[in-house]
């Protein structure tokens, strides 16, 4: 039988749960729950909205869109957003979902730290987002009930959540603080990584081969 969180059904399928062990297995239980809750939030702004939405391709974006912080799914040349995205499409294509439906996961993940663009895309997309704005920063938190977050942390608590997700954002990213650029990463990075010098993108501009 699968499991229900806040009135949300966790998807059981196949696919599913073998998304779940692989995060399980790659990520921190810190990056784990947050991942479950970002599901889970997710899935309750759209109940709220009235926005209808496949369900597993929504977890699969979810449970995927921080693995690009982890050891083993980084790389040092690309935003850790794209890492995330790119191993959830590798993962839908391993298990026969092509094209636009894996693609759609692909996109959710990689503009999910993207203020406002992914909330005016497909419902996956969209709530991707909602689910990691509420989690992280609280945006939309009245928009779900005492009793709903009450069960979702519950189910998936959060100790000292704010301190250990910027700390986790920074050992992610530090090692590439170039992929930062314009990005809320880098002001991750700001705080929290000495010597770190956040691009500018009027310097940029002036300093581009163009001689107008």
């Amino acid at each position: 039988m699968s499991e229900v969180i806040a009135g949300v059904r966790i998807p059981d399928s196949a696919l599913a749960r073998e998304a779940t062990e692989l995060v399980r297995d790659a990520a921190s239980p810190l990056l784990y729950d947050h991942s479950r809750r970002v599901f889970l939030f997710g899935a309750l702004r759209g109940r709220e909205q009235g926005i209808g939405h496949d369900a597993e391709l929504l977890y699969v974006g979810a449970l995927f869109h921080d693995l690009g912080l982890t050891e083993g799914h980084r790389r040092t040349d690309q935003r850790f957003e794209i890492d995330g995205a790119d191993e959830a499409r590798a993962f839908l294509h391993r298990h026969g979902i092509t094209g636009e439906r894996a693609d759609r996961v692909w996109t959710a993940i990689a503009l999910h730290t993207t203020p406002e663009v992914p909330l005016r895309m497909a419902p996956e997309i969209a709530l991707v987002t909602r689910g990691v704005e509420l989690d992280v920063l609280g945006i939309g938190y009245d928009a779900v009930t005492e009793e709903q977050r009450a069960a979702v942390t519950a189910a998936h608590p959060r100790p000292d959540f704010k301190r250990r997700i910027l700390a986790a954002f920074t050992e992610g990213v530090q090692d590439r603080p170039e992929t930062t650029f314009g990005t809320v990463k880098a002001d991750v990075l700001s705080h929290f990584a000495p010597g770190f010098v956040r691009g500018d993108f009027v310097e940029v501009i002036r300093s581009s081969p163009w001689p107008e």
